[in-house]
């Protein structure tokens, strides 16, 4: 029978600590299991998590395409439809679309961040719309309901 004082654990669970460089009595003496030569054996060896041994690295072993332009303009796109949604919901009432309206109702992530007017949807509100960039569908669309576009630059 078992008692909290008297038990054990399991059998081979427990292992003796490999105690390192303690002398060759211990069975890691010597090498101190390190292995023979080289930078690893060595004190103070350091070397980069991505070096490989001298193996040409993944990072120039993979094939490279295509080109990333660094000037690339990354928009948030609003459509239509969804500013349509907005009025129809009445959380827009003064007519005026701009970076805080959109940014308060959660249809862009990010207030400072350009977006983009896409025509995507119908527009029946008479709206004025300040946006980064408009496409042509979306300008003719907003013009010809009698609203007003003003692009701000960035």
């Amino acid at each position: 029978m078992s008692y909290l004082s008297n038990l054990r654990p399991a059998k081979g669970s427990n292992k003796k600590v490999k105690r390192i460089a303690r002398g060759e009595g211990s069975g890691h003496g010597g090498t101190a299991t390190r292995g023979m030569n080289g930078q690893r054996s060595r004190s103070g060896a350091k070397y980069r998590a991505w070096f490989e041994g001298g193996q040409m690295p993944l990072q120039r072993r993979v094939p490279k395409r295509g080109f990333k332009s660094p000037f690339r303009v990354e928009y948030q796109v609003v459509n239509l439809n969804r500013l349509q949604s907005l009025v129809d919901n009445k959380k827009i009432e003064d007519g005026i679309i701009n970076a805080v309206s959109l940014y308060k109702n959660k249809v862009i992530s990010k207030a400072v961040a350009p977006y983009k007017i896409l025509g995507v949807g119908e527009l029946k509100a008479k709206l004025n719309v300040e946006a980064h960039a408009f496409s042509a569908s979306a300008k003719e669309k907003i013009e010809s309901v009698g609203g007003t576009i003003k692009e701000i630059k960035f």
